[in-house]
């Protein structure tokens, strides 16, 4: 029945969530440039991405949606513990559940590889990630200063 009034909303579509193949990392990148923060000091680029690919193929995620990339996760396993960074989701996909999504997909992934553990690195001044973090029950670590070094 087309145009009635009676009927349900239809569901919103969700995002599959897979790893990315290599050829997708000019996408990967694109999306990254338009959900990026000023949060992001470190410049997301093809060398970075492939090295990723080279040492862990599976660690970089994506949600797809009707063929397009809509979100990311790099999601990696050092042996200790994981880590998830990158998280990204673009601007018009956010609010559902992509996000969230993304991060399940990468805790069955290092749990399955091991992890007991997993810290999610984001900028300190960004609170709406933080935010975003805590509600999946994540614990903002006050004992922990983190120090870099630019090679």
């Amino acid at each position: 029945m087309h145009g009635g009034g009676d009927q349900e909303p239809a569901a919103a579509a969700v995002a599959a969530i897979r790893p990315a193949r290599r050829e997708e990392i000019g996408e990967v990148l694109a999306l990254l440039a338009l959900a990026r923060t000023a949060a992001a000091t470190t410049p997301d680029d093809e060398r970075a991405l492939t090295g990723v690919f080279e040492r862990d193929a599976g660690a970089l995620l994506v949600a797809e949606l009707e063929g397009r990339l809509v979100g990311t996760l790099i999601a990696t396993w050092d042996g200790w513990r994981g880590n998830m960074y990158r998280l990204a989701v673009l601007p018009d996909h956010r609010r559902r559940g992509v996000a969230t999504r993304l991060v399940q997909a990468g805790h069955e992934r290092l749990r399955a590889l091991g992890a007991r553990r997993i810290t999610a690195l984001l900028g300190d001044s960004d609170t709406q990630a933080a935010s975003f973090w805590l509600a999946l029950g994540y614990d903002h670590d006050e004992h922990v200063k983190r120090f870099v070094a630019e090679i």
